[in-house]
């Protein structure tokens, strides 16, 4: 074959397109630029959020069942509000606290999110700021005769509003995955009844003088499952199906029922202030979802 002869690669480079670096005459060091996100003027509104989205970090996942320590990725949004009187803010700071918070070990609880949205406050010397964060989490379940073990995971979303000098505002939402089973095609039919998953999405605030306890997403996810007609499983063998399938028989959900006694739960825990929930089922004989959403506030009157 025919030995390729190549220009050097700064040659072939400035072929494709490259061009060297211009020579300008703004100043190269930090103490010399310029900060246009610092001057004072009337900008005319004071702005609710602003800063940074989708941003990853790995993040550590605590929790009481197994596996109790694990990482996993957070999808972070991180904000604080921004004065009428400046332009902008210096958002490298948002990755920066980001950064320090991770180089330490960042949990994914309510509690290490309000350090990080003071510190983000404090740095961007602003008075309220927020931070919002979505990630897996993994437990592990036994099928129900056999015993045999997998993993299983539900979506958690945390979001954290600080206020200054000590004030905060925690939501937190889990979005997991059921079994049910329609009511009416049991009743109706001679044998047999349709089911289908389940999509249960609930989301609460708490009480700004009480957090969420260190086993909340044990807790939250107990309230979807247990008010389900079955709860989902990663590994099930021929026994393990005939009970599951005979639970959903013996427990059959509309979704207006799963909602209702989802929030019944949801009510009754001294720590959620308030609630929204959502419920989807996939329906496996119709081509449309079954779907009811349900809020309420302990804090006013009526639903």
């Amino acid at each position: 074959m025919p030995i390729l002869e190549l220009p050097k690669k700064s040659n072939r480079l400035q072929y494709f397109g490259s061009s060297y670096p211009i020579i300008g005459d703004k100043p190269t060091q930090k103490q010399h630029m310029s900060n246009l996100q610092n001057i004072e003027k009337n900008e005319f509104f004071k702005i609710d959020r602003v800063g940074i989205k989708k941003i990853k970090y790995p993040v550590i996942v605590k929790a009481e069942s197994e596996p109790v320590i694990q990482q996993a990725i957070g999808d972070f949004t991180l904000t604080t509000e921004l004065c009428s009187s400046k332009k902008g803010i210096n958002m490298s700071r948002l990755p920066e606290t980001l950064q320090e918070a991770y180089s330490k070990g960042i949990e994914m609880n309510p509690q290490s999110l309000r350090h990080l949205a003071k510190s983000m406050a404090e740095r961007m010397e602003q008075k309220a700021s927020a931070v919002q964060v979505s990630f897996p989490w993994f437990f592990e379940r036994k099928s129900p005769v056999m015993g045999k073990s997998g993993l299983m995971n539900a979506v958690l979303h945390i979001e954290v509003n600080y206020q200054e000098p000590a004030k905060w505002i925690e939501k937190i939402r889990m979005t997991a995955t059921v079994t049910t089973l329609c009511p009416c095609s049991k009743e109706i039919s001679e044998y047999s009844a349709h089911n289908q998953r389940g999509i249960v999405s609930i989301e609460i605030e708490t009480y700004s003088d009480r957090g969420a306890p260190g086993n909340f997403k044990e807790i939250m996810l107990e309230v979807i499952e247990s008010n389900a007609s079955a709860k989902l499983y990663s590994i099930l063998k021929r026994p393990d199906e005939k009970k599951v399938t005979e639970q959903a028989f013996e427990n059959p959900r509309f979704v207006e029922d799963l909602i209702r006694l989802v929030a019944a739960d949801l009510y009754e825990l001294s720590w959620v202030q308030s609630f929204h929930i959502e419920c989807r089922n996939e329906e496996s004989i119709h081509l449309q979802d079954a779907y009811a959403s349900l809020s309420y506030n302990k804090e006013k009157v009526g639903p």
